[in-house]
């Protein structure tokens, strides 16, 4: 019983009153109201108006700081961001502060609730609480601002705020307890709770005083702000700003929304925060692995264990904030069904007759409070405002986590692959596409664990509180359909394990075709003069076809998942609302059905995400042994261990190699028994025919192949001056080892980078090097200079012609290099530069033949000298010394073959642009940019979906609209059940059990079948659209001009291939997928709120502006940031490659520090990115979450203080239920949406290639099979361009060549030599005159039939990856006898017979297991396969040595006697035995005639040319 006193009268209530009851502070119900009689405590009207007065000073201290502002009191430390440092304890103030917060809101509810039991009104009951409720908001608004300034000495206001507080509702927890009010009552916890926040509170402001000392204490502390927000760059605020913005990521607001405005850049997004930087997080991680190995004695350390150590304390933050997220999940379904259950009773009816009244006001206890449908509504609101911030919360945590992991791993790896030996690389150990692979995928395996890794411990909680509190509602049915989810989780499971499997194999198929296709693009003018381009495309649709089979298999196990997250819930319920209706004694009210339908909802996704964790688990424990598997180091520093320093007392040498046997990696030496030494400050040179092992001496010199045995020395005087290797000639600038390999390597950077190459910046050295290198007539081609980005596959300096080589080796070698005394090694096959030398060594099959100067080779050795002399003698000088201006023809040809490396890779996407700022055709004003901008590519999205087939778009509109109908009919259908249910007073009734339950039953089955076709169709449609897009982007390439790949970046045409088709392949379908789902579900649950309670259409007008606004803000954002991350992850990827494919120069340099660097730079620029996405999509998250927190709010709000009608309680319980998915999925409608905005630009990509000009293959003129017969060529009055916007290259050439005769075309750089062997096929504009062959115009022919009847030698040697048999005949025409006697003219055959398999043998991409003249060799054997009577051979000579190349003159002579072959001389002496000779200059024939003749004309061109030779 409640004590009784002389102020527990309780006024008596009337229910029907009709007048409104007067204000009064304490009440108009008693006379003794305002009594104090019995002592001024003893009045609870008095205490209450005493808790008043701790809130009135705040307001009356604070409101003039806040709103007149700080004037001059602020930091004298200046800083660019609107934080500061945090005060002590600044975390604890804010969580107490939301409490306290929470705290009031209780107990104005509390207070109104009670007020409402009185017969007047009480003010006094949550008056008090609501002024506290606007202190407490105050005071966090004034601490904020405080500690934004720097300004603790103000705090001092809040510090006596919590005393006096704490002191006033002290006094009213002692009177209550004085009086017998206890903890049943629930004023009295509520109490007791504001009285510990107002001593934490007290404490807190305590600490902070300890601290800084700002009052009391004559030395104030003195800090300083952060390191990082001292530095400007610092922009990813996140971990520096209070509570309220890290949880509603309010500090991105502008960052969003000047988004709007002005693209988001990457200088505007800055640098990232010491602690999240990948060095950081290396060191971590580092010190954590060996920290374990001091500790663990024998045991091997565990890289897990480091994992936790260096990452652990964020995973486990994020795991709290992640069961707080799940528990308060259930608010959801509890608070629907005390609302149900309760609507529409008279609430008066469940209070208590005896009443608790103390100080002659009514006592509620908690029970009664959570009665009131109103305050069960609120709650419900900030339940799920909560339990979205703290799933957020964690979201972003583990997100942070992950790519602080990312970063450590990468620099992980990274150092790895800077220790890989060259013999890891060469002999295939580790491959580009293994470290393309670690970076792009392995890592990024590892970084998603993380993000799902709470997952793993949260989902078993949420799965049994979720049973339980099913079987609490509707007893052992609940387990039956429980379950029912339970069972079929293990196929959800298998479902996800051949998701996995099927992506494996797809991703095999992927890479398989874009190889295929990577290789046609490189060789696309070889396989159109072979007209090989059709065999090569059905090599990659065969490989395309494979790749679809397995990405339908992928769209039918992705619908069976999607299928089975819809179909689930629907199954469980139908299987526990059917027994508990036949099973069951209790009837089934709408209260239960509906909280346990939300139930359900929420214990499927736990059991749908553990699938995809366990997968994730497991591709995380295979990456991280992955990372494990790259080769170790130990080769290379063991070589690094082999090379000793000494010092030379006999002679000044730099380096000697002793009894030196080197090898690649097998027990066989590649060099055997060398002996050799280097002289110091001289001009050394490495001669001997291809594959002797030239190039391998130097490797093996800077310790980068395997010592089988013997040593190399340097002396440590000479070694730490300037040293230069040199290949073919190309130089480098000044550094302790210059090695400039033969296979150019260049980085992804402008020109200036790569030729100082991490130097610092000299104007003068710089032009000296340029000016030797001859580089600026190149340099001047470029549209930035050498500004302009280059890659790693453009060339600008190969196939140098004689002038330029011997200007390079004049001017930069023996000047510039010797004239400063360095040391110089120059391994080359152009013999005439032995004379220069100051040291010669000679190889020969791995050994070194000959060693000494010139004189000593020449006295020892008299055969090897009078056979290089013989070469020597035919070798040109230069083709011509004077170097007159380059005609325009010329630097029209140049700056279009070379325009693929002049455009910058960040402005790779250009021609979209273009193309929408066609489209649009409007003025380029700050408006129209915005709009834009925001605009949803509507036009793009209807050209893939029309791609997909207007059937499949159909049938998927169609299927989805009728799930919806159906799930919704369903729904009402139950709704309408349950209602009959609990109307009916009695089991007996007019209508039968089964004829109740039929309905469901038939209704359910075709819901479940329609979830699988939805998948199925919206799957279908997208894979057949990828299938149209790709078949018509492939036929539209390979068939396109030869200019067309002349002025567009390789890199562009792959990204289509490459990157576009993968989100057109596997990205669209499930994001369009989604994307209808969750809006559908919104736009159903809208409709079946509004149709339950009409009012609400009221507010949703303003929730629209709102969500119209926040996507809109967030799509532009999400966009800008999107392609931030895709932009900065390309550089990445790529500096790992070009290290991987240059660590011999960056070791002979020593920069690896330097390439470090970069790469730790390179990673942040990337995580800096991934990160704002991250934040912006929790930005977006938190703001529709709480717009549908205001939903669900709104919608029980508007059932409850609707209408003066009862509503259906089995309709409400839909509404709120439908309300509560609207919370789930309104942020997917808004990301899905951006999303797919961005994926539609790789479909406007391949669009824009779709329009493409293509070669006319559509010709079916009849030609003589074996046309051409006799090789006759006439050429009358020939002009020739290359785009009809450009000048001709060949101006009224006419020319005339006899049947099997051997023709010579040379002249200087731009003369259209090259221009009119390109002609013969056709291949360029003739736009005037015509070239007949054999009696009939080229120009009349099928392409098909022109190109495929004759033969060409181009100068850059192309192999495909395959086999030797398919490299010669890929036509699979001719026999192994031809195919062997090709190769014994190209003085291949011993070695291929030498090779495992023959002609069968392994030829890897690019022929990279072959020297470059052994590549030139398969070429010209592949020319005589075809064995046409016209050979046109450009330059096909340029990469092999004199030797091979004076045999293969001899041999073409002799194989073709009776054919007809063009020669395009880079050699002059190579068309000296040449039936006719044609020298052309700018475009025309300036001599014609046979070489005997022209070089009897003392003043001809060709004679000069010859002259110079002598």
């Amino acid at each position: 019983m409640l004590s009784r006193c002389p102020f527990s009268r309780c006024p008596h209530i009337s229910q029907n009153q009709s007048a409104s009851p007067p204000l009064s502070f304490c009440g108009n119900d008693r006379n003794d109201s305002y009594s104090v009689e019995d002592g001024v405590l003893n009045n609870g009207c008095f205490v209450d108006a005493l808790n008043l007065v701790p809130h009135v000073f705040l307001l009356f201290i604070t409101f003039p700081i806040l709103f007149i502002g700080w004037g001059s009191q602020s930091s004298k430390v200046q800083i660019h961001h609107n934080t500061w440092l945090h005060f002590p304890g600044h975390n604890m103030r804010w969580i107490l502060t939301f409490s306290l917060l929470f705290v009031h809101v209780c107990e104005i509810a509390e207070g109104i609730v009670s007020n409402g039991h009185m017969e007047t009104n009480h003010l006094h009951l949550f008056m008090p609480a609501f002024m506290g409720f606007i202190a407490a908001t105050t005071s966090v608004i004034y601490y904020h601002n405080i500690e934004t300034s720097n300004f603790p000495k103000l705090l001092l206001a809040l510090f006596i705020y919590w005393v006096l507080a704490f002191i006033t509702k002290s006094i009213k927890l002692w009177k209550y307890a004085e009086y017998k009010v206890g903890i049943q009552h629930l004023r009295f916890c509520i109490t007791a709770l504001l009285v510990i926040l107002y001593g934490l509170l007290m404490a807190v402001e305590i600490n902070v005083i300890r601290v800084r000392k700002y009052v009391f204490f004559t030395n104030p502390q003195k800090v300083k702000p952060p390191e990082d927000l001292q530095d400007l760059g610092v922009r990813f605020l996140q971990p520096f700003v209070n509570l309220l913005s890290k949880a509603t990521y309010w500090w991105m607001n502008p960052l969003i929304m000047g988004a709007h405005k002005r693209p988001i850049e990457l200088k505007k997004i800055g640098k990232l925060p010491i602690a999240m930087r990948a060095l950081t997080n290396y060191l971590n991680l580092k010190d954590a692995y060996e920290e374990q190995r001091v500790n663990a004695h024998k045991k091997a350390p565990s890289i897990w264990k480091s994992i936790y150590r260096a990452f652990g304390r964020p995973i486990l933050l994020s795991s709290t904030f992640r069961y707080l997220a799940d528990l308060l999940g259930f608010a959801g379904p509890l608070c629907i069904l005390g609302i149900v259950k309760r609507l529409g009773k008279d609430e008066s009816m469940t209070e208590q007759q005896d009443k608790a009244c103390f100080f002659g006001v009514y006592f509620l206890s908690s029970h009664e409070l959570l009665q009131k449908t109103t305050v069960l509504a609120v709650l419900l609101f900030l339940a799920l405002v909560l339990q979205r911030t703290f799933l957020q919360a964690s979201y972003y945590v583990t997100i942070e986590t992950g790519i602080n992991l990312r970063g450590a791993l990468l620099a992980m790896i990274y150092n790895k692959i800077l220790r890989l030996s060259t013999s890891n690389m060469s002999m295939g150990e580790m491959t580009l596409g293994q470290i393309n692979n670690l970076v792009a995928i392995e890592t990024n395996q590892l970084m998603w664990f993380l993000f799902l890794c709470p997952n793993l411990w949260a989902m078993p909680v949420q799965i049994i509180m979720g049973v339980i509190l099913l079987y609490y509602l509707l007893g052992p049915s609940a387990m039956i359909g429980a379950s029912v989810i339970v069972l079929l989780a293990p196929v959800q499971y298998f479902i996800a394990t051949k998701l996995a499997d099927t992506q494996k194999s797809t991703l095999d198929y992927s890479t398989d075709r874009l190889k295929k296709t990577t290789e046609i693009l490189k060789g696309i003018k070889l396989l159109k003069l072979y007209a090989w381009e059709n065999i090569f495309c059905n090599s990659v649709e065969e490989t395309r076809t494979k790749e679809l089979t397995s990405l339908r298999t992928f769209a039918l196990y992705t619908s069976m998942s999607i299928f089975m997250n819809a179909a689930i819930p629907i199954a469980a319920v139908l299987v526990t609302f059917v027994t508990h209706a036949y099973n069951s004694d209790a009837r089934l009210n709408p209260a239960e059905a509906f909280a346990s339908l939300a139930l359900f909802h929420i214990l499927v996704t736990p059991l749908f995400l553990l699938s995809t964790v366990v997968r994730f688990a497991v591709k995380a424990l295979v990456s991280l042994a992955s990372l494990f598997l790259v080769p170790r180091s130990a080769n290379w520093e063991w070589l690094c261990v082999r090379l000793c320093i000494t010092s030379f007392t006999l002679l000044p040498l730099l380096s000697q190699v002793s009894n030196g046997f080197f090898t690649w990696g097998s027990n066989l030496s590649t060099l055997s028994d060398i002996n050799i030494r280097i002289p110091t400050g001289q001009l050394t040179m490495i001669v001997g025919q291809v594959g002797c092992g030239k190039s391998s001496l130097l490797l093996a010199m800077l310790g980068e192949m395997q010592t089988i045995s013997g040593r190399v020395c340097w002396s440590n005087g000479s070694y730490m001056a300037e040293f230069y290797f040199l290949c073919n000639g190309t130089s480098k600038n000044r550094n302790s080892v210059a090695y400039a390999a033969q296979k150019s390597w260049l980085l992804n950077a402008t020109v200036e980078d790569n030729i100082t190459f991490g130097s610092p910046f000299n104007k003068q050295r710089y032009k000296a090097v340029i000016d030797a290198c001859s580089l600026q007539p190149d340099i001047d081609l470029l549209p930035f200079g050498d500004q302009t980005e280059i890659g790693e596959r453009d060339d600008p300096f190969s196939a140098l012609d004689i002038h330029l080589s011997d200007h390079l080796m004049q001017e930069g070698i023996l000047k510039f290099l010797q004239d400063d005394k360095r040391t110089v090694v120059l391994v080359t096959h152009k013999l005439q530069y032995l004379i220069h030398a100051d040291w010669i060594i000679a190889m020969k099959d791995g050994s070194v033949l000959r060693e000494g100067t010139l004189k000593d080779i020449q006295n020892n050795d008299v055969e090897l000298y009078e056979h290089w002399k013989t070469l020597m003698n035919r070798q040109d000088q230069e083709l011509e010394k004077d170097t007159e201006e380059d005609s325009q023809t010329a630097l029209e040809r140049k700056t279009l073959r070379r325009a693929f490396y002049s455009r910058e890779a960040k402005n790779q996407a250009d021609d979209e642009d273009a193309e929408e700022e066609e489209e649009e055709d409007e003025e380029d004003t700050f408006s129209t940019t915005t709009s834009r901008r925001s605009k949803i590519p509507w036009k793009v999205c209807w050209r893939y979906l029309s791609s997909g087939g207007f059937l499949m778009v159909a049938m998927m509109v169609s299927s989805k609209l009728l799930k919806h109908s159906v799930m919704v009919a369903i729904d009402f259908w139950l709704a309408n059940w349950t209602s009959s249910l609990q109307n009916v007073s009695s089991k007996s009734s007019n209508i039968t059990l089964d004829e109740q339950v039929t309905p469901f039953l038939q209704s359910c089955p075709p819901g479940i079948i329609l979830c699988l076709i939805t998948s199925l169709t919206v799957e279908l449609m997208g894979l057949a659209a990828a299938t149209n897009l790709h078949h018509n982007l492939l036929n539209k390439i390979i068939h396109a001009p030869i200019r067309f790949f002349d002025i567009t970046p390789l890199g562009q045409i792959l990204n289509r291939f490459s990157a576009d088709t993968n989100i057109i392949d596997q990205h669209i379908p499930p994001t369009l997928e989604s994307l209808t789902r969750s809006t559908l579900l919104c736009l159903s649950a809208i409709g079946v709120i509004a149709y339950v309670t009409p009012v609400f259409l009221f507010a949703l007008v303003p929730l629209t502006v709102a969500f119209y606004f926040i996507q809109k803000y967030f799509r532009v954002a999400s966009r800008d940031l999107q392609d931030l991350d895709d932009s900065t992850q390309l550089p990445l990827l790529c500096h790992f490659s070009e290290t991987a494919e240059g660590l011999t120069t960056i070791r002979a340099f020593r920069h690896e520090s330097r390439f470090k660097q970069r790469m730790l730079e390179l990673t942040d620029t990337n995580n800096t990115a991934y990160l704002f996405l991250s934040a912006a999509n929790r930005w977006l998250e938190v703001r529709t979450d709480y717009l549908g927190a205001v939903i669900v709010l709104t919608a029980a709000l508007a059932a409850i203080w609707g209408p003066n009608y009862v509503l259906d309680s089995g309709l409400v319980g839909l509404g709120l239920t439908y309300a509560l998915t609207v919370t789930n999925y309104l942020n997917w409608v808004v990301r899905n949406l951006a999303d797919l905005e961005v994926q539609m630009a790789a479909v406007k990509k391949v669009n824009s290639f779709l329009s493409t000009e293509s070669e006319n293959y559509e010709d079916v003129s009849q030609v003589p099979e074996d046309w051409p017969q006799q090789g006759e060529i006439k050429i009358q009055d020939l002009c020739v361009r290359y785009d009809q916007s450009l000048k001709p290259v060949l101006k009224h050439v006419n020319a005339y060549i006899k049947p099997g005769q051997k023709v010579g075309i040379c002249g200087r750089t731009g003369s259209g030599k090259s221009s009119l062997s390109l002609a013969f096929f056709n291949m360029v504009d003739i736009f005037e005159g015509k070239i007949i062959i054999d009696g009939i115009d080229i120009c009349k022919l099928p392409l098909q039939t022109l190109r495929s009847r004759l033969s060409i030698i181009l100068q850059d040697p192309i192999l495909f990856s395959g086999s030797i048999r398919f490299n010669l005949d890929p036509e699979r025409k001719c026999t192994d006898d031809g195919l062997w006697e090709a190769l014994e003219i190209a003085q291949l055959k011993n070695m291929v017979k030498a090779l495992p398999g023959g002609l069968d043998a392994v030829v890897t991409e690019g022929g990279e297991n072959f020297s470059v003249g052994q590549r030139q060799l398969f070429c010209l054997a592949r020319a005589f396969v075809r064995k046409s009577s016209i050979l046109i051979m450009d330059e096909a000579t340029a990469s092999i040595d004199m030797a091979t190349e004076n045999i293969l003159q001899k041999v073409v002579m002799t194989a073709f006697s009776d054919r007809t072959v063009v020669t395009i001389a880079h050699r002059v002496h190579t068309i000296l035995t040449a039936d006719l000779v044609i020298v052309m200059k700018r475009g025309n024939i300036l001599e014609y005639d046979k070489p005997e003749t022209l070089l009897e004309q003392e003043d001809s061109m060709f004679a000069s040319f010859v002259r110079a030779d002598m």
